[in-house]
């Protein structure tokens, strides 16, 4: 059976503007281990947030798997992340978009959130939307992390990830440990934490929080 995930990348691959890395093991490896942890941890997830979503291919493997999901709405201050994003999430988006990508700062995110958006046509959208669950797999490369964490509500499942790899100059929010990545994003309920060793394809550990901020 042919995966979205497998003909998203039919569809995108030879496109300038699509980065191959979100296909390398590390990238796939960590996603896999969020989706595998979520469906032991918190099966449902309701309306999400998927922040710093990139082309959005964590989006396509929860579609995929047994977690229950209201709809998606993936944010990215990159503007080139949205068309390859909903190619990958294609069979949702025209689903009366259950899945939807914008460009937008995650800086500026309120909860709720009103928010313009654009059809097929390139046509502004106003949409609102209150997310159940807040994602962001990219904390290392957040800046001024704690302002962007302090505005998420209290009560919200979050589920974070980020890495050790200090080497890579874009990442400017890397921790050292759990203990160090707790301190940047306190819970009120651990529902899962743990880390998983990608040193035998990429130079770094992968950290994961999941729980109630």
């Amino acid at each position: 059976m042919t995966t979205q995930l497998i003909k998203g990348i039919y569809q995108v691959f030879d496109n300038p503007k699509f980065n191959k890395d979100c296909l390398s093991n590390g990238q796939i490896k960590s996603k896999e281990w969020l989706v595998e942890k979520v469906q032991e941890h918190c099966p449902d997830l309701g309306i999400v947030f998927l922040c710093a979503g990139w082309y959005a291919t964590l989006a396509t493997m929860l579609f995929e798997s047994k977690v229950i999901i209201t709809k998606i709405r993936s944010f990215d201050i990159d503007e080139s992340c949205c068309e390859i994003a909903e190619k990958f999430n294609m069979p949702w988006l025209i689903d009366e978009w259950k899945f939807k990508a914008t460009t937008l700062d995650i800086f500026n995110l309120t909860y709720p959130l009103t928010y313009d958006t654009l059809n097929d046509k390139g046509n502004k959208v106003k949409l609102t939307d209150m997310p159940d669950t807040i994602i962001n797999t990219s904390c290392e490369h957040i800046p001024d992390f704690k302002e962007w964490y302090n505005k998420i509500p209290a009560g919200k499942l979050v589920i974070l990830q980020s890495n050790n790899f200090f080497e890579l100059d874009e990442h400017i929010n890397c921790v050292n440990d759990l203990d160090d990545f707790a301190s940047q994003a306190p819970l009120s309920e651990i529902l899962y934490e743990g880390e998983l060793d990608l040193s035998k394809h990429v130079n770094y550990t992968r950290f994961m929080r999941i729980g109630i901020k």
